[in-house]
This record gives structure tokens, C-alpha cells and sequence, in this order.
């Protein structure tokens, strides 16, 4: 075992004895309840205080205060110490002389360590310094902690302040979140900010009356993406099942139904590696209007996005890392082919497996041995363009071989009514001019069924009852996917993917 380990234990060791006097004293360390009723922010921004030259305090503000203590500051008979709760910290004052002797010198003093939750009951006051304080008339232990919490301390060295002991190791902050999010106040704000963005969008799609709807997360046909799924099995069926790669085919059997405008924030799992833009569980909006077309759903998305930054940041202009990016409309729309063209100076327009494969070459992407046409366009376009696109662009006029689910395009050969939604180098939406001819789509399923028996394993699958919700006839219809996490990886201005979720996915320790 190594020292730190081992000190960690030590430290373990001593809390679990002061546990023990704490039960052996009659007071529960875990107790049930606490009425608190303010938070730190309230009190911080509340105007209404006794000032400092103005101590009477029968007219304070009374309050209730629960939460973590961060900080100590003991000078005998009274402590200084910092307090935080789900909205900040505040600094608490406490005296011996208040609280009573053997709750101050042996409880708080003794018994109570920084990590612990306590609840105080007193009033508000300003110290001769300005800072607004809580001056605690009572005290209690509400949770005591059995491990001690990572403090970071500044030490100023050669006239700089140096940081040590802070919780700042990426792996660890990820398998351990909820310790990353009491001592790094920053991942709150990220959280909070991601479900300020999710709402923002919600508002938007219910103010145009469109219905949130759910849709099945265990499937016995997957479809809807190019992807390979998670695999599981129903005991009392005895059939095998699919965690959904995406909610597509769901969500269009609902505007068969005579629903107009649908959406879902739903859960998708990809049976895929792992990197900086990729979990294998992760969230995306799917959104499907009837009567619209990909034309209809740009000018859709660009209003939403822009008003989500409006909304988040009072400002169409989010900065992420070096790059200022602005959601102002309208965005550049470009079809593929010109992208790569202008990018690679290859035209790849209509070209043979051959040529295809041949520009991969020139161009130094590596290509699977079983890579079809539309894999070849693909990867090109991910390593060649894709990365150059900081500002939200619309790369529109997919290959029909890359869209097994999009309509043929109305005037170009070859091609779909399709459009992904470029920025910070990465896709964040994917939408099309929906396909709604069931002969057509058969066609393709059938064409994607071809491709998986030469073995890409990210073929679409044949959905026999979805062909047959089509045949009852599906009006013309716009569909749309965003990627929650990365749109929110742009808005909070984080690196990776694994900074925007909770609980990301890790190897076992």
C-alpha cells in the first residue's frame, strides 16, 4: 500500500472513532431531517441586512442553513468557517458561548471535520471586513463524513501562487464525480448550464406546439443510424433485444399516426469506442415536423441554436477554447462534394469504388477492407473537411449511399435531401427531407442488408413493420437529430465529452 493510501486509511480511522463518540455521546450523526430556510445565495443577495455599524440583532435577517463545511478557522472560543450548499458558500461565525460548551469544544471542535454537513440556525450580519456571515445561535451535525475530501492549498513560492492537493486528476474526477462536484465548484456551473440549454430547447419546440413524446429504449429491431448496437436478452420472451442506437423509426410511426410535430431527448447507446466526442450512451433530440422539408428545418435549427446562445450567454457569440464561435443567422450552406473539392481538390462526385478508393490513398485515410462507397466519402470527409469547420456551417447533399433514410434529391442525381450541422470541427446535427415512399425504402433497406452480408457490421437492418406504417402513407416530412452532449461540450466551453456527463463511461479500474 502506498503512503498516501495509506495516510488516507489513517484519516478514515480517526473519523470512524470520532463516529463512535459521536453515538456513544446520544447524538445521531445521521439524522433525518433539517428545515432549512434559506440558501447561500438568498442571503448573499438579500439587501434587507443589518450593516455593520448596526449590530442589534433582534432585527436580522433569521435564517436556516444547511450544508458542507469547506473551511476552518479556529480561535478558541469561536470559529470562522465556510459553508457550501447546492448554490455557493457563505461564512458562518460560530461561539462557544452561543452554542453551548460541549457542542462547540467537543462536537464542533472536536467531533466535526471540513467535509462534514451541518445544519445552523441564526442571523445575518456583516463582519467589520463587509463580509456577509451567518452568526449561528445553533448547531447540528447532519452527516458525517467517514472520508476526509481533497483541499486544495495556495502557497504563494517565489512570488507565485502555487495550487497543491487539488483534485484536478481528469480519470479520477470522472469515476468519482460526485467528489469532483463538491470541491470544483466549475463542473456545477457545467451541469447547470447543460440543463439550462436542454430547457432552452424544449421552450423552443413547445412554443411551436410540437409534443415531447417517449419511445422505446429496448427494441427488437434496431434502425434509424448506422451504428452497431448493445445486445440483450428478455428472460419471459426468450428474444433477444436491442438498446436503441436511435429513436428515427419511432418517432416517424408516430407522424404516420397524424401527429404533425414530434420530438424526443432520448437516451441512444452505440456499441463504439471511446474518445473525446464519443460515449457509448449518450443523448441526442430527435425532432420530426410533417409538411417540411431539409430546406425548412436550416432555417429551423439555425433559430433554435442561436437562441439557445441568446439564452445562455446574452450573446449569439460562445467562446470555445481559442476559437470565438457566432450563431448569428444565417450559416454558410455548402453542398459535400464542393467541401471536399474545395478541401482536397478531388472530385468525388459520382465516382466509381475504385476512384474513391484511390483518392483515399492520395489523401492518406486508411480504409477497412470492406469500406463501400459511402464509408470511403465518409471517412475523407471526417478527416479532410470535417475538422476545418469552426463556425456552424451546413454540409448538405449526402450520396444516397450514405443515407438510406433520406428522400432522393429533387433536381441532383445520386444524391439525398440531407444536411448535417458542422461547428468546432464536429457533426452536432443531422437532418433530412424524410423518405416516405415505402417501395423506395424497401429498396434501400434491402441495399443496406447487401452491405452488412459483405460485412460492414453498421448496415442497416430490414424493419419489416416500420415499411409497413410507410405503406399506410407518412406525409411529406423534415427530421432532425442534435447531439446533446456535443452541442453542450460547445456551450459550457469543454474539451471533452466526458466533461458534459455525469457518469461517463470508463474502463473498470
Amino acid at each position: 500500500m502506498g503512503s498516501n493510501e495509506s495516510s488516507v486509511s489513517e484519516q478514515q480511522q480517526i473519523r470512524l472513532q470520532k463516529l463512535q463518540e459521536l453515538r456513544s455521546m446520544g447524538i445521531n450523526p445521521y439524522p433525518y431531517e433539517f428545515d432549512a430556510t434559506h440558501s447561500s445565495k438568498q442571503i448573499l443577495n438579500n439587501e434587507g441586512l443589518v450593516k455593520e455599524d448596526d449590530q442589534d440583532e433582534t432585527e436580522a435577517e433569521q435564517v436556516a442553513i444547511a450544508g458542507r463545511i469547506m473551511t476552518r478557522r479556529i480561535m478558541g472560543k469561536s470559529t470562522f468557517f465556510n459553508l457550501q450548499d447546492a448554490n455557493g458558500e457563505i461564512q458562518v461565525y460560530i461561539r462557544r458561548d452561543d452554542v453551548g460548551k460541549e457542542n462547540y469544544n467537543t462536537v464542533f471542535k472536536k467531533l466535526t471535520d471540513i467535509g462534514d454537513i451541518v445544519g445552523i440556525k441564526g442571523h445575518v450580519f456583516i463582519t467589520g471586513t463587509g463580509e456577509t456571515t451567518v452568526y449561528a445561535k445553533e448547531f447540528e451535525l447532519l452527516s458525517k463524513t467517514l472520508r476526509p475530501i481533497p483541499i486544495p492549498k495556495e502557497v504563494e513560492e517565489d512570488g507565485e501562487t502555487k495550487v497543491y492537493d487539488a483534485f484536478s486528476d481528469k480519470e479520477q474526477r470522472y469515476r468519482q464525480r460526485y467528489l469532483d462536484l463538491v470541491v470544483n465548484p466549475d463542473v456545477r456551473k457545467t451541469f447547470q448550464q447543460r440543463s439550462e440549454m436542454v430547457q432552452a430547447m424544449r421552450n423552443f419546440m413547445n412554443d411551436r406546439e410540437y409534443l415531447e413524446v417517449e419511445t422505446p429504449i429496448l427494441q427488437p429491431i434496431y434502425g434509424g443510424a448506422s451504428a452497431r448496437p448493445f445486445v440483450t436478452h428478455h428472460n419471459s420472451l426468450d428474444m433477444k433485444l436491442y438498446l436503441r442506437i436511435a429513436n428515427e423509426l419511432y418517432l416517424k410511426r408516430l407522424i404516420v399516426g397524424g401527429y404533425e410535430g414530434v420530438y424526443e431527448f432520448s437516451k441512444d447507446f452505440r456499441n463504439e469506442g471511446l474518445s473525446r466526442f464519443h460515449n457509448p450512451e449518450f443523448t441526442q433530440v430527435e425532432l420530426y415536423v410533417a409538411y417540411k422539408d431539409y430546406n425548412w428545418m436550416m432555417d429551423f435549427v439555425e433559430q433554435m441554436v442561436e437562441n439557445v446562445a441568446q439564452t445562455m450567454h446574452s450573446s449569439a457569440s460562445v467562446q470555445v477554447g481559442d476559437n470565438e464561435i457566432d450563431f448569428s443567422r444565417p450559416w454558410p450552406r455548402i453542398p459535400m462534394f464542393e467541401a471536399i473539392e474545395e478541401a482536397t481538390g478531388h472530385d468525388l462526385y459520382q465516382k466509381n469504388l475504385s476512384t474513391l478508393k484511390e483518392a483515399a490513398h492520395e489523401l492518406g485515410v486508411e480504409l477497412e477492407g470492406s469500406a463501400g462507397k459511402a464509408k470511403i466519402i465518409d471517412e475523407i470527409f471526417g478527416e479532410c473537411v470535417e475538422p476545418n469547420l469552426i463556425q456552424p456551417t451546413f454540409i448538405t447533399d449526402y450520396p444516397i449511399e450514405m443515407s438510406p433514410l433520406a428522400k432522393k434529391h429533387r433536381t441532383k442525381d445520386g444524391l439525398v435531401e440531407r444536411f448535417e450541422c458542422v461547428c468546432n470541427g464536429k457533426e452536432i446535427a443531422n437532418a433530412f427531407s424524410e423518405l416516405n415512399d415505402p417501395q423506395d425504402q424497401r429498396q434501400r433497406f434491402e441495399a443496406q442488408a447487401q452491405l452488412r452480408s459483405e460485412g460492414d457490421e453498421e448496415a442497416m437492418t430490414i424493419d419489416e413493420d416500420f415499411l409497413r406504417a410507410l405503406e399506410y402513407g407518412m406525409p411529406p416530412t423534415a427530421g432532425l437529430g442534435i447531439g446533446i452532449d456535443r452541442l453542450a461540450m460547445i456551450m459550457t466551453d469543454s474539451d471533452s465529452i466526458r466533461d458534459v456527463l455525469f457518469f461517463p463511461q470508463m474502463k473498470p479500474e
